[in-house]
């Protein structure tokens, strides 16, 4: 009789393994511009090729609508002044401080939404995630999220169509950036809202968000578990008496900008070959290293 043939099974925990992949899927992508190069850098391959279980066909894909998007979008080349509106009221901003392991914390207020601009928002939230990325010390390529429900209700609730489309771009042009979320003092209204948006998360960003109550002590030792309360604001349990001033954001997102552009300047009339190879573009400043 003959003998079934065993498919070799991938590891994703072995190096040999998953470099293997990602040579796969440089090779599978072809010639790119110098900005394409550089925003798939290994640790964009291996983002990639994670959030799609390594199968190199279903990552390349789903890098090439990347690269398509971010060529339209042009992520890099949002300044503040373009978005500064978004965040007078401090509805998302990055913090001062970071997690314990040095990541970026990203606190969104969605009581404190101060616009109705669809296509604003969308920009100010690619905004905030490239500066984010930014920030990234050299090694980590992922961010925390704290969103504050501090007098929320349906009134301030993020219309299904902004709800749909921030979720593409989270998980479709920032895949494997997310450590972890927390949904701090969620109102019991938030959780009707929360199951008609579950439906636009995948699986894995589903497992990654916490229910954070300050009058909880458990669940606010999940967080503490993730930041330092020493550095974490008195509103949300911490010892830290910060709160959001938007003339100092402003001046850290100017000074953030210049990094941007500076990194990126290198590269903006470099031509490949005459122009037949589209040019696309990466995320922000270290991204290569940690990039996407």
């Amino acid at each position: 009789m003959f003998r079934r043939k065993h498919a070799s099974h991938f590891n994703s925990d072995d190096s040999e393994q998953r470099q293997a992949k990602i040579n796969e899927q440089r090779a599978a992508l072809g010639p790119m511009s110098p900005r394409g190069e550089k925003y798939c850098s290994e640790a964009c391959l291996a983002r990639y090729l994670e959030a799609r279980n390594w199968n190199v066909d279903k990552s390349r894909k789903m890098l090439e609508e990347s690269l398509k998007w971010r060529a339209l979008s042009r992520p890099e080349d949002i300044r503040w002044p373009d978005v500064s509106v978004e965040a007078e009221t401090g509805k998302m901003y990055r913090a001062t401080f970071t997690d314990r392991e040095g990541r970026a914390v990203v606190i969104m207020r969605p009581a404190k939404q101060n616009t109705s601009s669809h296509e604003g928002q969308l920009r100010y939230l690619i905004y905030t995630l490239e500066n984010a990325v930014l920030s990234l010390p050299q090694g980590l390529d992922k961010m925390v999220w704290l969103i504050d429900f501090t007098g929320w209700t349906l009134a301030n609730a993020t219309p299904i169509k902004t709800a749909r489309d921030s979720a593409n771009i989270l998980q479709n042009h920032y895949p494997e950036r997310l450590s972890v979320a927390f949904l701090f003092n969620p109102p019991k209204v938030f959780e009707a809202f929360f199951k008609v948006i579950k439906v636009f998360l995948d699986p894995k960003s589903i497992q990654k968000v916490n229910f954070v109550y300050k009058d909880n002590e458990e669940s606010m030792k999940t967080m503490y578990r993730h930041i330092d309360p020493e550095v974490l604001p008195v509103e949300f349990g911490g010892k830290n008496i910060v709160v959001y001033n938007h003339e100092d954001y402003s001046k850290l997102m100017t000074k953030d900008d210049i990094k941007t552009a500076s990194f990126w300047a290198a590269d903006v009339n470099h031509v490949v070959n005459g122009g037949s190879v589209p040019h696309v573009i990466p995320e922000s400043s270290s991204i290569v290293a940690k990039a996407s």
